[in-house]
């Protein structure tokens, strides 16, 4: 099977709007639009293809950009490999802006609001990627009680409170990612924890995932499931849940999760951790080798704080995952 690797740009504004472009005539799915980008070319690197691509395509040059995730896609026409970046800073080549080079139109979307149609099957992958937080935080509550934990979590998700709306009624413009992963408790107190940890993140604008526990996380209408690195390589199918994320520690457990059709997956320890005192940290070069390619985003775990996540997300990361750093 021939595949045709392609790079694929993700324009970011600090509000969380994306650029979306109309594929030109005279090409397969003309009219669709698409995140914009390129065939990469013989001996190219990924990186070299999009300023090319972008360059050529809507007159701008690439400042600053980050490798993400890739995917496979196939089409009718062709099987592609898509290669997508992350790209925060450019500068226009022309006083007069943006251009579609190629006669394309070009519009900046917001995920919940997306009002350009029809979009190539290939940026659903994208969009579900980018409604991912870039902060994963795992619950601790059995070091300072669940009672505590839900006041210092309710507190911190309040200091961003929409318009200072007071704790019990904000929804925070920001959305959050928690991980419920209370392994010392007992099935009652998880449960009555998962609970709350779920109630609060409704009306927090915040994901919910259960670790390790596919019933739980049905039962308490979380939004996924956490799969522990025995259940990546153990299962035959994905949980019947909106999200799956996994822990994952090889190369081959990332290659697991993209086969079980995991949304995500954290990959560590990159650092030294009080969690795994006795463990080998990764390292970032480890780190970024592994996820050189990958295709599910990977969020860094292990020792991270949150000055770690401008370095991981130019090693590839999608974000950071924290425990106790996490509050």
């Amino acid at each position: 099977m021939k595949v045709t690797d392609v790079a694929v740009a993700v324009f970011l504004k600090p509000d969380g709007r994306f650029l979306l472009s109309s594929r030109a005539e005279g090409k397969p799915y003309a009219g669709y639009w698409e995140f914009p980008g390129g065939k990469i070319e013989p001996g190219e690197s990924v990186r070299d293809a999009l300023v090319r691509e972008l360059r050529e395509e809507l007159n701008v040059v690439i400042d600053h950009c980050t490798p993400w995730f890739s995917f496979m896609m196939v089409y009718p026409h062709a099987t592609v490999r898509l290669h997508t970046w992350r790209v925060t800073r450019w500068h226009d080549v022309d006083p007069r802006g943006m251009m579609g080079m190629e006669g394309q139109q070009f519009q900046w979307q917001q995920l919940k609001t997306i009002n350009v149609s029809p979009t190539l099957p290939g940026c659903v992958p994208i969009f579900r990627a980018l409604s991912l937080p870039t902060t994963y935080i795992i619950s601790n509550a059995a070091e300072m009680g669940a009672k505590v934990y839900l006041q210092h979590l309710r507190e911190s998700w309040g200091k961003n409170a929409a318009n200072g709306a007071p704790n019990n009624t904000f929804r925070s413009p920001t959305r959050r990612l928690i991980q419920v992963r209370e392994k010392s408790m007992t099935d009652t107190q998880r449960r009555a924890f998962a609970t709350e940890v779920v109630a609060m993140g409704r009306e927090c604008n915040a994901m919910v995932m259960i670790n390790g526990d596919i019933e739980l996380a049905q039962a308490v209408n979380a939004d996924g499931v956490h799969l522990t690195g025995m259940q990546l390589r153990t299962l035959t199918a994905r949980p019947a849940c909106a999200w799956v994320g996994a822990s994952a520690h090889s190369h081959a457990d990332l290659m697991r999760a993209a086969e079980l059709q995991c949304d995500f997956v954290v990959l560590g320890s990159v650092q030294a951790t009080a969690t795994h005192p006795g463990q080998v940290p990764l390292g970032w070069e480890k780190f970024t080798e592994m996820v050189g390619d990958t295709l599910v985003p990977v969020f860094a775990i292990g020792g991270m704080l949150p000055t770690d996540l401008d370095q991981a997300m130019q090693r590839g990361a999608h974000g950071i995952a924290m425990q106790r750093a996490g509050l």
